[in-house]
């Protein structure tokens, strides 16, 4: 097992599908030549040559709709938005071409594409650059997300996104890309989509974080150490019921770590279900620490309160733990508008 960058996981991932299949090619600004803006595709191009690896003009609308065609007449394209606001432009070749191909053609035309886009804050990108907007994608038919939270899922839910027969969005958190972790590659590291996985089990207490907030969520757990089992999403779009109500059952609370503001955010469809399907197994009203309802801040000092960090995120559950009622988020513990 190697101990890799994120970014490395990725390009690894993407290497080892270009062996296994031929018709995975990759598109997008600045990863060919380059490397990626982030060196996800580090040492493809001089693997694969530059009819699988393509530099893209600036146009996402266009080589997005170019993966499309590709991937709905055999090819299993991945194309790379350097940022995830910039798939805005190309949202109609997405959600309305790619996740309806299978539906409109009676499932005689699978689009097999996958998109990355890297997403978040913590890097000092701003407002334009930091969002996570998976809310953009969540309620989309025929579509897949996926958000990875170390190198193991970053290597393995991109292998699994490049196989499925269905369209795949992977949205990766920039913030993570240099950190290190263990790595397994190959078959044995392939994550499956939809499944969550629990690295910290308990039964005090579910809390489910994705993405960044994971890293964030273990390591207040670990501080409070009283029974907090963490559930790593993974898959938002279809995401892992059976797990988060069999967690639930066990805990009787819940409580979801977004990095995302409140307002839309994945957490509320998990506490819907929840509400729904496991009522009778809540001992407290079940709740969301979020992001404030703001741009994400430029400055330094700001951007590190937006997305929720270890400190709040113990205070808040530490809260909830001792009283079994919802606390306030800092915004108006400490009086500001939000």
């Amino acid at each position: 097992m190697a101990r890799i960058r994120v970014r490395q996981a990725i390009a690894s991932a993407l290497s080892d599908a270009m062996r296994e299949d031929e018709s995975v090619l990759i598109f997008g600004e600045d990863i060919a030549a380059a490397e990626g803006p982030f060196k996800t595709s580090e040492g493809l191009l001089a693997e694969f040559g530059p009819l699988r690896v393509r530099d893209t003009p600036i146009s996402e609308m266009g080589f997005v709709g170019a993966a499309v065609g590709a991937a709905a007449v055999g090819m299993r394209p991945v194309a790379e938005i350097m940022f995830m606001e910039f798939l805005g432009v190309a949202l109609d070749q997405l959600v309305t071409e790619a996740a309806k191909f299978r539906y409109l053609s009676n499932g005689r035309v699978g689009v097999p594409l996958v998109v990355r886009a890297s997403v978040g804050s913590g890097l000092g990108f701003g407002t334009q650059h930091s969002q996570t907007l998976e809310n953009w994608l969540g309620a989309t038919p025929g579509l897949k997300v996926a958000v990875p939270s170390d190198a193991q899922t970053a290597y393995g839910l991109l292998r699994s996104a490049i196989r499925d027969p269905d369209p795949v969005v992977v949205l990766e958190p920039r913030v993570l890309y240099a950190e290190r972790g263990e790595c397994v590659t190959g078959d044995a590291g392939i994550v499956p989509l939809g499944v969550a996985r629990v690295p910290r089990e308990g039964d005090a207490l579910t809390v489910v974080a994705l993405g960044q907030t994971v890293r964030a969520a273990l390591a207040a757990a670990e501080r409070i150490d009283a029974g907090i089992e963490v559930i790593d999403l993974s898959t938002v779009t279809p995401w892992d019921r059976e797990t988060v109500l069999a967690s639930v059952a066990k805990t009787g609370r819940l409580v979801t770590v977004e990095e995302a503001p409140a307002s839309g955010g994945w957490g509320a469809e998990i506490v819907a279900t929840v509400t729904t399907a496991a009522f009778r197994s809540l001992q407290a009203p079940p709740f969301r620490i979020t992001a404030p309802d703001v741009p994400v801040p430029y400055n330094k000092a700001l951007e590190a309160r937006f997305s929720p960090g270890i400190g709040e995120i113990e205070h808040q559950l530490t809260t909830y733990l001792r009283t079994g009622e919802v606390p306030d988020p800092w915004w108006l513990r400490e009086g500001v508008a939000a």
